[in-house]
């Protein structure tokens, strides 16, 4: 008799096997018991049958409480009617882990007691599929970069500086300096890309924003390429292509999680057809100002409504280019024949979900970036390593940043980021 997951069952389909699982639910209809199971890898429906199993077993069925352990054993067989399509038809269990009196019922709870039982509250259905496509998403950048040459590379959690020029900033105590939690790991990944060309990091970013709103966590995980020898033109198809690839995966290896989530699949494809439109900031505020929003001038940055209607305008995610450079950090490349924008862009996802990625052509030439980093007030010392770059051998060089819990949120189709992150951070919330 063989032991599987729930995941492995079509490839089981008229077998008698033996399953891990928890009690998700039950319900009965007089001589049938109905068990919700789930192992971690999918849920599928247990059916007991009074008529067909010992009397004990049908009894112990009726009485399971949620959440408890078993292992079921049965038959597996087909399940239209059900979201996975399969199901098992139970002979015997043997309880693993009781539970009594587990706090998340099938009923509606508030988001505060959940978020207060987020260790159980990961257990249901929604969430499980929310992490599913989370997961699917981090396997699908490692696979998009490693293909593409880049090399990975670990930049500090802990820095003395701070690279986006903010205050922002959570700080700690290293050894008697002040030190801070990394809001980006971009200089220390420009410095990769002089020594190996293409480099990505992939891990935890910080900002200490007092923010409340849905697309906010104070720590999140963040994509960040650097790429040698690539102007910004180039780095734009390198998103596109990679925000579709991520898309496609979804789609490829995620039907159960969408299926749970009712995402739609049609309007997840049309976000894989490329290229994606591109408007520079000029013409986003002359949009805007067309519009109804009138409260918008130039140099103004774009909030949630402005954001919103853009990408909604489009119906697909859309690069913002050239943004002025009042409101750009110290590092970015000045437009060629403008003073007062920056080479960089944003892409904006449709359906209120905002900013997902944020990047530039950086700007190169000590005299310029010493300038800058004089300018925005910043302690030159800090930047001296920095600066060195400038001094051996610096080329044209291009890099981004996506952040991963509101990629997750967009393509979920979920309205909180607070749902995209396991345990996620919020502002007066770091438990449990």
């Amino acid at each position: 008799m063989k032991t599987i997951q729930i995941i492995d069952s079509k490839n089981h389909v008229g077998e008698t096997v033996t399953i891990g699982a928890w009690v998700a639910n039950k319900r009965s209809s007089g001589k049938i018991a109905f068990l919700q199971l789930r192992d971690g890898t999918a849920y599928f429906q247990g059916v007991v049958v009074k008529s067909e199993v010992p009397e004990e077993v049908f009894a112990l069925a009726k009485n399971l409480n949620q959440e408890t352990s078993v292992y079921v054993t049965g038959e597996i067989r087909e399940d239209a009617r059900s979201k996975f399509g399969y199901e098992i038809g139970i002979s015997n269990i043997e309880v693993i882990g009781e539970s009594h009196d587990y706090p998340i019922t099938p009923k509606e709870h508030g988001t505060d007691f959940l978020m207060d039982h987020r260790h159980l509250w990961l257990r249901s259905t929604k969430q499980h599929a929310i992490m599913q496509v989370r997961n699917e998403l981090i396997r699908a950048t490692y696979e998009f970069f490693n293909d593409r040459g880049f090399i990975k590379i670990d930049p500090p959690i802990l820095t003395g500086s701070a690279p986006e020029g903010t205050t922002e900033l959570f700080a700690t105590d290293y050894f008697g300096e002040q030190a801070y939690l990394s809001q980006t790991g971009q200089l220390y990944l420009e410095a990769a890309a002089m020594a190996f060309g293409k480099v990505f990091s992939f891990g935890p970013t910080f900002r200490a924003e007092k923010s409340k709103t849905r697309r906010h966590l104070t720590e999140f995980w963040m994509m960040e390429p650097e790429m040698a020898f690539v102007h910004q033109e180039e780095s734009l198809e390198i998103q596109e292509q990679y925000v579709a690839f991520m898309i496609e995966k979804v789609l490829e290896n995620c039907d159960y999680a969408l299926s749970v989530l009712d995402r739609d699949r049609d309007t997840l494809k049309k976000y894989t057809e490329l290229p994606y439109p591109r408007i520079s900031y000029d013409e986003a505020v002359e949009l805007l100002q067309q519009n109804g929003f009138d409260d918008v001038k130039w140099g103004d940055d774009f909030g949630s409504p402005h954001e919103t209607f853009i990408a909604n305008h489009f119906d697909k995610p859309v690069f913002i280019l050239n943004y002025p450079k009042s409101m750009s950090p110290f590092y970015m490349k000045p437009h060629p024949t403008r003073d007062d924008v920056v080479i960089r862009a944003d892409l904006i996802a449709p359906e209120g979900y905002g900013e997902i990625i944020g990047g530039s052509e950086r700007a190169i030439g000590y005299d310029y970036l010493l300038e800058q980093i004089e300018k925005d007030g910043l302690d030159r010392a800090d930047y001296e390593w920095y600066l060195d770059l400038q001094k051996y051998g610096a080329v044209p060089h291009s890099g981004f940043g996506l952040g991963l819990e509101r990629t997750v949120t967009w393509v979920c189709g979920i309205e909180h980021v607070r749902e995209a992150s396991p345990f996620p951070r919020l502002l007066h919330r770091i438990y449990p």
